[in-house]
C-alpha cells in the first residue's frame, strides 16, 4: 500500500507558469527558462515510513544508497514514469516542496494527487497528500483519500539489508528497484 500511494505522487518537471494579461511577456521571452530545481535526496541508510491514512497506519522500513535513492526518489519516481501523463514538484517558499500528478494505473483507475513535503531529507520529513481515483475496477479504490507519511532516518542500514529492499510490518522484505524493474518487464 506505501508504494502504491508513494507511486501516485511521482515528481519530474516544473510546474507551467502562464504569464498574465499586462505582464512583461516580452522581456521573458528572451529570458533563458529556469533550470529545473535539483529534487531533494534523502540521505543514504535505513528510513523507518509510517503511512496513515483513514484509520489505518502502517510503518516501513527501507534502505537507501545514493543509486537507489536516484532510481526511487522521495515520491517515488521509478515506480510511476510511465503511468503518469502529468507530474510537477517545486520548491515552495519558505521550504518544502509541491508536487502533483495525474497517472492512469490502469484497472486501478486514474488518479490524481496533489500534496506537499517539508524536512531536511537528512533526519526527517513529512509528506501530505489529497488523491482522488476514479475508475478503478474495483469500487473501494475510487473516492477521494487523504494520507500523511512520516519518515525519519535510523541510521546506517542493517547488514541483511541491501539498497532498495524495503521491510513490511509483518517482516517480510521486497526490493523496490527489483520491483520496478519487473513492472517495466511486464509492459513489454
Amino acid at each position: 500500500m506505501t508504494v502504491a500511494l508513494l507511486a501516485l505522487a511521482a515528481c519530474g518537471k516544473k510546474e507551467d507558469k502562464t504569464a498574465a494579461v499586462g505582464d512583461a511577456a516580452p522581456a521573458a521571452a528572451t529570458a533563458p527558462a529556469p533550470a529545473p530545481a535539483a529534487m531533494p535526496r534523502r540521505k543514504p541508510g535505513l528510513w523507518t515510513q509510517t503511512v496513515s491514512m483513514e484509520g489505518f497506519s502502517q510503518t516501513t522500513r527501507i534502505c537507501l544508497d545514493a543509486a537507489a535513492e536516484a532510481k526511487l526518489s522521495v515520491v517515488g519516481g521509478q515506480m510511476s514514469q510511465e503511468a503518469c501523463s502529468q507530474t510537477a514538484m517545486t520548491p515552495k517558499l519558505g521550504g518544502g516542496w509541491s508536487f502533483s500528478s495525474t497517472c492512469d494505473m490502469g484497472s486501478g483507475g486514474k488518479t490524481t494527487t496533489t500534496g506537499v513535503i517539508t524536512g531536511d531529507f537528512g533526519s526527517k520529513y513529512r509528506m501530505e497528500a489529497d488523491s482522488t481515483t476514479e475508475g478503478a475496477g474495483a469500487p473501494q479504490m475510487n473516492g477521494a483519500r487523504k494520507m500523511v507519511m512520516e519518515a525519519a532516518w535510523q541510521g546506517p542500514c542493517p547488514a541483511d539489508f541491501k539498497p532498495g529492499d524495503m521491510e513490511m510490518p509483518n517482516g517480510m522484505k521486497m526490493n523496490m528497484l527489483a520491483m520496478g524493474g519487473a513492472a517495466a518487464a511486464a509492459k513489454k
